[in-house]
C-alpha cells in the first residue's frame, strides 16, 4: 500500500478536495503535527453531527404532522427535502474556504437554526385566524423553510471534514480493517464489481462515519428522545449537542494551532466560544428541566390554537394539566365561551377535543346507552369496548350489569384515567367494576389473536386524523369486528358527520360495507352546545349490522339524560350503507388517504 502513489496524494489528482486542500495549505502556514492527526476525534464529531442534523429533520416531520396531518406524507417529504437541500449544501461548499473556521461556524449555526427551526414551524401555524388569498399553501410552504435550512447546513460538514480528515492512521476504520475478513469480503465484491487496492480516501471514511451517526440519530430519536423529552425539549437538547461540538472543536483547534492563528482569526474564535457558551448555558438550562419547559411551552400553544378555533375575543382557555404517553399528549382545561354562562371543564387528546363536562353525559348516552336499550336482557350482554380509556363508558356499562371486555393501547392514559379527579368524577371508580377485564394492546392485534365473539361491540376511538389512525377505518378491522360477533351482535360508533365531511364519509361507508356490513342505524344525541338555552345535534352515531335490524327502546335506558331527551331522537329507521361510484375503500395495505379528517 505504500507503493500506491494514490496513497499520499502525489499523483496530481484534480478532486475538489484535494484542491481546497492544496489551497489551504497555501494560504495557512503548516500546523504542529498534533493538530487533527488524531482521526478518532475528528471522525467522533462527525458521527455526533451527522446524528444530530437526521433528528432534526425528524423533529420537523413530526412538527408538521401535528399541524397538518399525514404522517407518510410529510415525513416522505421532509427526508426528499432534506436529501435535496444536503446536496445543495455539498455543492456550495466548494466556494468555502478554511475548513476548521467554517466548520466551527456551520456547528454555531446549527445549533441555533435547529431549534430556531422547530420554534418556527410553531409559531407559523400559530398565527391568529386572518384569511387572505393563498394563506394555507404560504403557511405550507414557509414550514418547510427550516428543513432546507438544516439541510443546507448539514450538507457543509462532510466536505469540510473531509478535508481535515487527512493522515490514514489510527483511524476508526482502520482498527475496524482488523476485524473484519478482508480478503472474503473483497472476494465478494469482485464478483460483482472490479476491485483495487483501496486508495485510503478520507471521503469514504467520513462519509461511513457520517451515515453511522444518521443512523444512531433516527434509533435514538425514536427510541429515547421523543418518548423521554417530547418535541420541544429534543430540539434543544439536539441545539446542545451542536454546541458541545462547537466548543470541543474549538478548544481542539486552539490547543493544537493557536500559535499559528492570526489575529483575525483568534477573534472569530473567541466570537464562536462565546456564542457557544451562551447557547450552551441556555439548551443546558432548558434540557436540564424538561417536563417544565415541555409543559409551558406546549400548553401555551394548546391555549392559543384552541382559543382560535373560536371567532375572535370570543374564548378564554386555561390549561389545568398536560400529560404524555407513547401514544398521545392529554390536555385538560378550562374554557369560558362567550355566550355561555358557566365554565367549562374539557379533555383534549392530541389536537381533538374529546369532551368537556356540559356534553360528556350526552356523547356517552349515544354510545352506551341508546344501543343498550336494543336488548331485552342487558344484564346477559357481552361486551367489547375498544378504547374507552377515561373509563367512562364503562361506568355506563356498569349500569346494566353487563359483562365487560376492554381493549385499549394506551396504558398510561389508562393509569391516569384512574387517578385524575377530572375522570373520576364521571366513572365513579369504574375500572374496579367485577365484570371488567381490561387489555393493554393494539385492538387490531386482539381481534387477531382471540376467539370470544360478542353481543356488542362498542368503538370509543380516535378520529381518522393521522396514518396512525388509518387501521381502525380499514376494511380489515372491521371484517375483524363483523367476524366477532355473534349471530344477533351490532357493532357501534361514533362518526364524523357528511355534511361536514363529505369525502371521508364516502370512504368510510364504502369501507364498512366491503367488509360486510350492510345495515346502519344513524342517530344524532342533542345538547345546549353554544348557550343559547336550545338544544342542537351533537355527535353522530351508527349502529352497524350484517343481520338483525333492532330499534332502540328508549324507556329502558339507565341514562338520566337519554331519558329525559328521548323525544329529540330521530324517528329509528334502518337503511341500507350507499355506493359511490369511484371511491376506494381504506385497507391497511392499501390506504385510501381520503379517509383523513384534516381541519
Amino acid at each position: 500500500m505504500t507503493d500506491d502513489p494514490r496513497s499520499d496524494g502525489s499523483d496530481g489528482t484534480t478532486d475538489a478536495g484535494s484542491a481546497r486542500r492544496s489551497r489551504a495549505a497555501a494560504r495557512d502556514p503548516p500546523r504542529s503535527q498534533g493538530f487533527l492527526t488524531d482521526r478518532r476525534v475528528a471522525l467522533g464529531v462527525t458521527f455526533l453531527v451527522a446524528f444530530c442534523s437526521i433528528a432534526y429533520e425528524l423533529v420537523y416531520s413530526e412538527l408538521l404532522t401535528v399541524f397538518f396531518g399525514g404522517t407518510v406524507l410529510r415525513y416522505s417529504i421532509t427526508i426528499g427535502l432534506y436529501m435535496f437541500s444536503l446536496g445543495v449544501g455539498s455543492v456550495l461548499s466548494a466556494q468555502l474556504g478554511d475548513p476548521e473556521s467554517n466548520f466551527l461556524r456551520t456547528e454555531v449555526y446549527l445549533a441555533i437554526a435547529g431549534p430556531a427551526g422547530a420554534m418556527a414551524i410553531v409559531a407559523i401555524n400559530s398565527v391568529p385566524a386572518v384569511t387572505f388569498p393563498g394563506k394555507g399553501p404560504l403557511v405550507l410552504a414557509c414550514s418547510h423553510v427550516p428543513i432546507l435550512v438544516v439541510g443546507v447546513l448539514s450538507g457543509f460538514e462532510v466536505p469540510l471534514l473531509t478535508d481535515l480528515v487527512e493522515d490514514r492512521e489510527e483511524t476508526i476504520f482502520a482498527s475496524l480493517g482488523r476485524l473484519y475478513p478482508r480478503r472474503i469480503v473483497r472476494g465478494v465484491l469482485g464478483i460483482f464489481f472490479a476491485i483495487d487496492e483501496p486508495d485510503q480516501r478520507s471521503f469514504s471514511e467520513v462519509l461511513g462515519v457520517d451515515y453511522l451517526g444518521s443512523l444512531a440519530g433516527t434509533v435514538v430519536y425514536a427510541l429515547v428522545l421523543y418518548p423521554r423529552f417530547g418535541i420541544v425539549v429534543t430540539v434543544f437538547a439536539l441545539g446542545l449537542l451542536n454546541a458541545l461540538a462547537a466548543l470541543a472543536f474549538a478548544a481542539w483547534t486552539a490547543s493544537g494551532a493557536a500559535r499559528t492563528l492570526s489575529r483575525p482569526s483568534a477573534g472569530q474564535l473567541r466570537a464562536v466560544v462565546v456564542v457557544g457558551l451562551l447557547l450552551t448555558g441556555t439548551y443546558g438550562g432548558i434540557v436540564g428541566h424538561p417536563d417544565a419547559v415541555d409543559r409551558a411551552v406546549t400548553t401555551t400553544y394548546l391555549e392559543r390554537a384552541i382559543e382560535g378555533e373560536f371567532p375572535e375575543g370570543t374564548a378564554d382557555v386555561r390549561a389545568l394539566s398536560y400529560d404524555t404517553t407513547p401514544y398521545q399528549t392529554a390536555l385538560t382545561y378550562e374554557r369560558d365561551l362567550a355566550g355561555h354562562a358557566d365554565t367549562e371543564t374539557c379533555l383534549h387528546l392530541d389536537r381533538a377535543i374529546q369532551f368537556c363536562d356540559t356534553w360528556v353525559d350526552s356523547y356517552h348516552g349515544g354510545l352506551v346507552d341508546v344501543p343498550m336499550t336494543t336488548f331485552d336482557d342487558p344484564s346477559s350482554v357481552d361486551v367489547l369496548l375498544v378504547g374507552g380509556g377515561d373509563y367512562i363508558a364503562v361506568d355506563h356499562l356498569r349500569e346494566y350489569g353487563a359483562s365487560v371486555d376492554q381493549v385499549d393501547i394506551d396504558g398510561e392514559f389508562l393509569e391516569l384515567a384512574r387517578e385524575r379527579e377530572l375522570f373520576r368524577q364521571y366513572h365513579d371508580d369504574a375500572h374496579e367494576y367485577e365484570k371488567l377485564n381490561t387489555t393493554v394492546e393494539d385492538a387490531l392485534t386482539h381481534l387477531q389473536e382471540t376467539e370470544k365473539t360478542y353481543d356488542l361491540i362498542l368503538l370509543d376511538v380516535p378520529g381518522a386524523r393521522s396514518d396512525e389512525t388509518l387501521a381502525l377505518y380499514s376494511t380489515e378491522f372491521y371484517t375483524l369486528l363483523r367476524e366477532r360477533l355473534t349471530d344477533d351482535g351490532l357493532v357501534v360508533s361514533w362518526v364524523y358527520t357528511s355534511g361536514d365531511h363529505p369525502t371521508h364519509s364516502k370512504v368510510y361507508a364504502t369501507t364498512v360495507r366491503e367488509a360486510g356490513f350492510d345495515r346502519y342505524l344513524p342517530y344524532y344525541v342533542y345538547d345546549d352546545l353554544d348557550g343559547d338555552g336550545d338544544l342542537e345535534p351533537g355527535e353522530r352515531f351508527y349502529v352497524l349490522s350484517d343481520g338483525p335490524t333492532p330499534e332502540p327502546d328508549l324507556d329502558r335506558a339507565e341514562s338520566e339524560y337519554v331519558r329525559e331527551h328521548a323525544d329529540r331522537f330521530d324517528e329509528w329507521r334502518w337503511r341500507s350503507l350507499p355506493r359511490y361510484r369511484g371511491v376506494e375503500s381504506n385497507s391497511i395495505f392499501h390506504p385510501n388517504y381520503d379517509v383523513i379528517v384534516d381541519y
